[in-house]
């Protein structure tokens, strides 16, 4: 028998939580913190429930603890892309009138495709992810530092206050790297799939680092197709009655990070690796614009990544024709 559906939509805050058993919804708001999820739980009882099929889209780190939470809790939990529940709620609009996607078009969802059930990473992965996260934004932070100091009618002393935080900021992110370098080392099996990675001409270490944290479940893909719409890189045609109406652009429903992670790698593939270099070529041929390049050039790295973590073995430009 099928479990009780449970669509959460999850903000930084707040989640809304969309209860369906057979045609009856039942609706709630809970805070995004340990407390929120402790009243969840206290919730489903209520509502005479024990264990459901909890579904929530994978649009960032905001549902990772409410996830493992309920993971935890003995809950069958799925996390799905983005572009499948907003093609969900597409196809109801003729029922619903709106598209918005919100936490009982998700549950509609589960209910009707039945997501498969997600697994937590690793603990490695899961402090690698942190750790790399951490950087992220000791990075950020020293770039507006940096901002600060060109901003003009600065005193002397402000000046030297923000030079102080900035070499304090460089401490820290050598430090992290540094962590993140002697976990990588302690684990042979991120260290096995950085080598793997990093045997692609365009992705460095860094690069190889960013993708692991960032698609921990990247050996559970059954196809490079589904990697790459999770990244956010499938082409997006609009559409209107039988014409095609503008560019193609990216859909950029996915993970943000791992496109970031991407382009530059992409840019650097196109001048040195020979398959995308070839690919690039191509696309010029035919009038493509420089963008339109770059982005191929992304999905193919991502699909040459996926294919040496599924295999196992360093790139081979003649496996990376097939991919």
């Amino acid at each position: 028998m099928s479990l009780p559906k449970l669509g959460i939509d999850v903000s930084k805050k707040t989640f809304k939580v969309a209860l369906l058993r057979i045609d009856k919804i039942r609706q709630g708001t809970f805070d995004n913190n340990a407390t929120g999820f402790g009243l969840l739980s206290s919730w489903l009882v209520k509502h005479g429930v024990t264990k459901v099929h909890a579904v929530m889209e994978s649009t960032g780190v905001y549902g990772d603890a409410l996830a493992e939470f309920l993971f935890d809790m003995d809950h069958q939990v799925s996390i799905v892309n983005p572009a499948q529940i907003h093609a969900f709620a597409q196809s109801e609009l003729s029922r619903t009138k709106t598209d918005r996607v919100d936490a009982a078009v998700i549950a509609r969802f589960a209910r009707s495709h039945e997501p498969r059930p997600w697994q937590p990473p690793s603990a490695e992965l899961r402090e690698l992810q942190v750790l790399v996260r951490h950087r992220e934004h000791l990075i950020k932070h020293r770039t507006q530092l940096s901002n600060r100091l060109t901003e003009g009618r600065l005193i002397s002393s402000v000046a030297a206050s923000l030079e102080k935080l900035i070499a304090a900021v460089d401490e820290e992110i050598k430090s992290v790297e540094g962590q993140i370098r002697e976990h990588i080392d302690k684990h042979p099996t991120l260290k096995s799939d950085v080598d793997l990675l990093t045997s692609i001409s365009g992705i460095a270490n860094q690069t190889a680092v960013n993708l692991l944290a960032e698609i921990s479940h990247l050996h559970d893909y059954k196809t490079s197709r589904q990697v790459i719409a999770y990244a956010g890189l499938s082409p997006r045609i609009k559409l209107s009655g039988t014409s095609v109406r503008g560019r193609p652009r990216l859909s950029k429903i996915g993970n943000p990070r791992i496109r970031k992670a991407l382009y530059w790698p992409a840019i650097t593939a196109l001048k040195h690796n020979p398959t995308i270099r070839a690919l690039g070529e191509r696309l010029e041929q035919r009038g493509k614009h420089s963008l339109v390049v770059i982005a191929a050039a992304m999905r193919k790295l991502l699909a040459l990544a996926f294919g040496v973590l599924k295999s196992g073995k360093p790139f081979d430009e003649n496996y990376a024709k097939t991919c």
